[in-house]
């Protein structure tokens, strides 16, 4: 996928007044308008137009694009960096008057699909209550918040704009209630902490969307959790009672003799809480002693004399 330099396909420098974006925006697309142009890629010119301008438009979106960085060039293999967006505060609703089914990948990429959604104008404002819209952030939480609950200080970012027209990105702090049992990809809501309403309308709501740090040990599943869990030869072999830890404290773990690395097995009901609880599986891995010294290499040389063992015995017979 490659990057696309909004800036640079609507001419304007990365500094520019929305008003600049606008008026940049009507010339080239009459200039592209593919019912008017005679240039031999006008359409595509026009597409790529309307992406550019559906971000640029937006403080919200244009201040998150902004964050990608400056270094990044036109044509450039891109990959979203990993938690890009995360808290960033997003308007409900989608787009506004582009075509979002046609925009690119690296458009989706960032910002997702949408439907389309009307707005108000300045007259309609003036003589009407109405709601705010409703706005979304996504938030990092840690695995341990899940399974006991938490109250979190969380920075959300969103933009405004200056004097100048130019949108500049603010923050501000939540205290936010973690409750226990809460999973990736589940909303909490903050009643009236979205957009300001119209005249004397409400607030709207503020959604959290949930989702969880990158752990060392442990990888999550809806209420599932999976961890990987060192054995020695010895202990996979012969079987063994070892402590692991979970993340709800150490419990003791039986290995059956004859266990495989990638075996799986599982504690019930020791994954995410909830009224019907996860489970928490143990993948076992088999770690071999380093042969750093010299009993070390007997140990292993002993065993290869004593122990009539192929390891590749199986794969022998598949090609029979």
């Amino acid at each position: 996928m490659e990057f696309k330099d909004y800036y640079q396909i609507m001419g304007v420098n990365r500094d520019a007044p929305q008003d600049e974006i606008k008026r940049a925006y009507r010339k080239l697309a009459r200039k592209y308008h593919p019912d008017v142009s005679k240039e031999a890629d006008a359409e595509l010119r026009f597409k790529e137009l309307g992406e550019a301008y559906e971000v640029l438009k937006d403080p919200e979106k244009r201040a998150a694009y902004d964050q990608l960085g400056k270094n990044w060039k036109a044509g450039q293999d891109f990959h979203p960096p990993p938690q890009w967006d995360q808290g960033f505060e997003f308007h409900g609703g989608g787009f506004t008057d582009s075509d979002a089914q046609h925009f690119s990948d690296f458009f989706e990429s960032l910002f997702g699909r949408g439907n389309q959604s009307g707005g108000f104008d300045s007259n309609f404002q003036q003589q009407f209550h109405a709601r705010g819209q409703d706005t979304h952030a996504k938030i990092n939480i840690d695995l341990d918040d899940a399974y006991h609950g938490a109250t979190r200080s969380i920075t959300i970012n969103h933009s405004e704009l200056d004097e100048h027209g130019r949108p500049q990105l603010k923050q501000r702090t939540l205290n936010v209630r973690i409750p226990k049992g809460i999973r990736q990809g589940q909303h909490i809501r903050l009643a009236k902490q979205g957009s300001k309403g119209m005249g004397k309308g409400e607030a709207g709501d503020l959604y959290l969307e949930i989702e969880f740090q990158p752990h060392p040990y442990y990888t999550i599943d809806g209420k599932d959790v999976y961890m990987k869990c060192p054995v020695a030869p010895w202990e996979a072999a012969l079987g063994a009672s070892v402590k692991v830890p979970t993340p709800d404290g150490k419990v003791d773990l039986k290995i059956p003799a004859g266990s495989a690395s990638g075996k799986k097995l599982r504690l019930k009901g020791r994954g995410i809480p909830a009224k019907e609880p996860g489970d928490l599986f143990v993948v076992l891995d088999i770690a071999l002693p380093p042969a750093q010294n010299e009993a070390a290499r007997k140990a292993y040389l002993d065993m290869a004399e004593k122990l009539d063992f192929n390891p590749r015995a199986e794969i022998g017979r598949a090609h029979v």
